[in-house]
């Protein structure tokens, strides 16, 4: 890689903050058309979720409090600056999923809608996190390290806490909700399938 090559590809601090700002706006957003309605989705959101239903934490405070475990392996297996950028967008998306309420009302939101916009708005938020090195950390850290120290697939690990998520979630969400959850998490990867295939916009050496 020529050193004019290096240069295009780096982000800027202004570009990362922005990328980091408007996407987790955006998946804040879509996390309160979830919550309107009562939906759910994978992974650590999928708990902060859950905890929100069934506890007196907010999302936003279930979502936070459950990443934190997790940076320790993010600093040790991936580094600072990925550790430091996760960080601050998991405490964006905590903040502005507690706060968005203030600013908008969404009182009368169909499921289908909440499901299939909610699950697209936090796909593109995801999408502009990882083209600038930052995820929402949680257990997508702990995938990628079982996967790196004991041969864990990262795919079978993560179905199987999905599997656990919607297993616990039958007991506080109902069941067709459920359904129009699935909705959303299909929305949410297909985003990321289609938009998010590393080195596609990379200048090539």
């Amino acid at each position: 890689m020529t050193t004019a090559s290096a240069d295009i590809r780096r982000h800027t601090f202004f570009e990362d903050a922005q990328a980091i700002l408007g996407g987790t706006l955006l998946i804040a957003l879509g996390v309160n058309f979830f919550t309107q309605v009562g939906l759910l989705s994978g992974g650590t959101a999928g708990l902060a979720f859950l905890a929100q239903y069934a506890t007196p934490l907010t999302f936003g405070q279930a979502f936070f409090l459950i990443n934190l475990p997790f940076y320790w392996l993010a600093i040790r297996r991936i580094g600072w600056a990925f550790t430091i950028k996760t960080f601050i967008a998991v405490f964006c998306v905590s903040f502005f999923s507690d706060i968005t309420p203030l600013f908008i009302s969404l009182s009368d939101i169909h499921p289908l809608y909440a499901g299939g916009a909610g699950g697209l708005l936090m796909g593109v938020g995801f999408l502009m996190l990882f083209r600038h090195n930052a995820s929402l950390g949680g257990l997508n850290i702990l995938a990628r390290y079982l996967s790196e120290t004991r041969g864990i697939s990262i795919g079978k690990f993560q179905m199987a806490v999905d599997s656990i998520v919607l297993f616990l979630s039958l007991f506080i969400v109902d069941p067709w909700l459920i359904v129009i959850s699935i909705l959303g998490a299909v929305a949410l990867n297909f985003i990321l399938t289609v938009n998010h295939k590393p080195g596609r916009y990379l200048v090539q050496p």
